[in-house]
């Protein structure tokens, strides 16, 4: 089986729209989508802050076939109020994650989201945790739910705390992965604490390639629709405990990655103890460049 079309193996994901990047990934018209923009599923909210409204919401899901395996995909528009959460928008989600459970069958989530929309922040909030139930309830189920970080929104606020519930997260250097955003953090806490403006700080800081090298990723792909195709693929065949036990070592894991790198002013300082070389290069290296770097790091207290 085949992705699309040969055109879309070069596409850029961080470019495409929800759609592109669902017909890129999955097997060529394998995808079925459910609630689809005829059914005119739209927020019951935005209208009454003269809001212009989308027929899916935001969000595509649906079924297809991923290398021949039945999936379950949902795709967040970011071009569309950031990809931010809302009542419908977080249902569609939460009712997919759990259809996954009756039908046995795994869940591909491309995120690109800002986080919850203010204007249904009360439904926004509740989704995200909604939709956070659901993913373990699916994977204590032995669901994998995988996680694919690369669009121009990012994945912010709840919807990084959703991520963080994934089984395994692929993510490429275009994608940034936050509770909150760079423009949140000036805003509350000065320029003198993070300058919004500052693209190196907010890449090597949110940026893909410190979430790999800190083990908030699990694969660094280039920015292309084949390569995060075929990381899907792989992470598919990886299953996934989610019982006490592994939910406990992650806590742990969390508590020493904080331990080791808790007085760091910079991501920088972070990868000198990690035993990266060449720091100042991590940002211009190539994917494969950067993996090869990133082989060297001490991992034993970090690895996901």
């Amino acid at each position: 089986m085949t992705a699309a079309t040969a055109n879309t193996d070069s596409l850029s994901w961080y470019e495409a729209s929800a759609r592109q990047r669902i017909d890129a990934l999955v097997d060529h018209g394998s995808f079925v989508e459910f609630i689809g923009p005829e059914q005119r599923e739209m927020s019951p909210h935005l209208a009454i802050f003269d809001l212009p409204e989308q027929f899916d919401d935001g969000i595509v899901i649906g079924r297809g076939r991923l290398d021949g395996t039945r999936v379950l995909v949902a795709a967040q528009e970011g071009r569309f109020m950031g990809g931010a959460f809302g009542e419908v928008h977080g249902a569609k989600l939460t009712g997919l994650l759990r259809a996954a459970r009756k039908l046995g069958q795994d869940v591909l989530i491309l995120f690109d989201t800002g986080g919850v929309r203010l204007q249904e922040a009360n439904a926004g909030e509740l989704a995200i945790a909604e939709i956070m139930r659901a993913i373990i309830e699916a994977r204590r189920a032995r669901i994998n739910v995988v996680g694919v970080i690369g669009g121009r929104a990012g994945c912010y606020g709840g919807g990084s705390l959703i991520a963080g519930t994934c089984s395994r997260l692929i993510v490429s250097e275009q994608g940034r992965i936050s509770v909150s955003g760079p423009e949140v953090i000036e805003t509350n806490r000065g320029i003198e604490e993070f300058d919004s403006r500052d693209r190196a700080l907010v890449w090597r800081t949110m940026g893909g390639k410190h979430r790999y090298l800190i083990g908030g990723a699990d694969t660094f792909v280039d920015d292309e629709a084949l390569a995060f195709r075929q990381a899907a693929i792989d992470g598919l065949k990886i299953k996934h405990r989610c019982d006490l036990a592994v939910l406990e070592a992650e806590q742990k894991r969390l508590e020493r990655r904080l331990q080791r790198f808790g007085e760091a002013n910079d991501a920088v300082e972070i990868w000198e103890t990690l035993g990266i070389d060449k720091l100042i290069e991590i940002p211009a290296l190539s994917t494969e460049a950067f993996l090869h770097a990133a082989g060297k790091r001490e991992n034993a207290d970090d690895a996901r």
